[in-house]
């Protein structure tokens, strides 16, 4: 699929991984939808970006785990562009809390992450289906992470939330075919502001790894859309991290 002259819709779209993916897709000529739930100085800054590059964006403030939310953000993103094309669930929080901390593990901790990086995932999908199927055809990529592949991450509910949306990818493939095509990308460890303080550690990790680097938001931007372009591929779980899970 050309992602030229696109609507696409990127959660999470004012920083990292996001950022680098919003303006991939506006490079690509694609029209972007910077979604953001707080950081609305990131969003807005995305947006100036791609504008003053000769692309075309808007910022649309929406929490991904509230499904009004979300309905209100396509309402508004079909007035604007008549239609949405590709979806980029990219949102996701984490709380960093030792694997063997469970006590930490709360109740509100897991509810926490899974409303907004399973849920959420699930109701953006969910909005934006009968708009992708009234073209028929659409592409949705979510964000996975080697957390939810190996079972360690910054915390067990997150990693086990992360795993949630390796199935949900699945399963989202085979309710959505034939019309809309749903992967997931995988990223390790990547140079993002959830690195913040921990910048001796991933110095650390970088030269054990097979390709002897972090993985850029760049990185994992190219790979996201090279999924929403290859019109052969559906609920593929694709990792993308210097070989750290090998």
């Amino acid at each position: 699929m050309e992602l030229t002259n696109k609507v696409a819709l990127v959660t999470g779209g004012g920083t990292g991984i996001g950022r680098a993916t919003s303006l991939e897709l506006a490079k690509r000529g694609a029209t972007v939808i910077v979604n953001y739930s707080r950081s609305q100085s990131d969003a807005d800054e995305t947006v100036r970006w791609i504008n003053s590059e000769g692309g075309r964006a808007i910022a649309i403030q929406a929490d991904v785990s509230r499904d009004e939310e979300i309905r209100t953000m396509i309402r508004t993103t079909i007035q604007h562009f008549g239609t949405v094309d590709l979806l980029v669930n990219n949102a996701s929080i984490t709380k960093h809390i030792p694997m063997d901390d469970l006590e930490t593990a709360t109740e509100e901790v897991w509810d926490e992450l899974f409303d907004v990086n399973v849920k959420g995932m699930f109701y953006c999908a969910r909005a934006v289906a009968p708009f992708m199927k009234k073209n028929q055809k659409g592409a949705i990529v979510n964000l996975g992470s080697i957390a939810g592949q190996t079972g360690l991450g910054s915390s067990l509910p997150y990693a086990v939330s992360k795993s949630a949306v390796h199935g949900l990818t699945k399963s989202l493939a085979r309710a959505l075919a034939p019309d809309i095509r749903v992967n997931c990308i995988v990223p390790g460890a990547v140079a993002t502001r959830w690195w913040a303080g921990r910048e001796v550690q991933m110095s650390r990790l970088a030269p054990h790894l097979p390709l002897q680097r972090i993985s850029t938001p760049e990185d994992i931007a190219a790979m996201i859309c090279t999924a929403l372009e290859q019109e052969a591929m559906t609920g593929q779980i694709i990792t993308v991290d210097s070989g750290q899970t090998l």
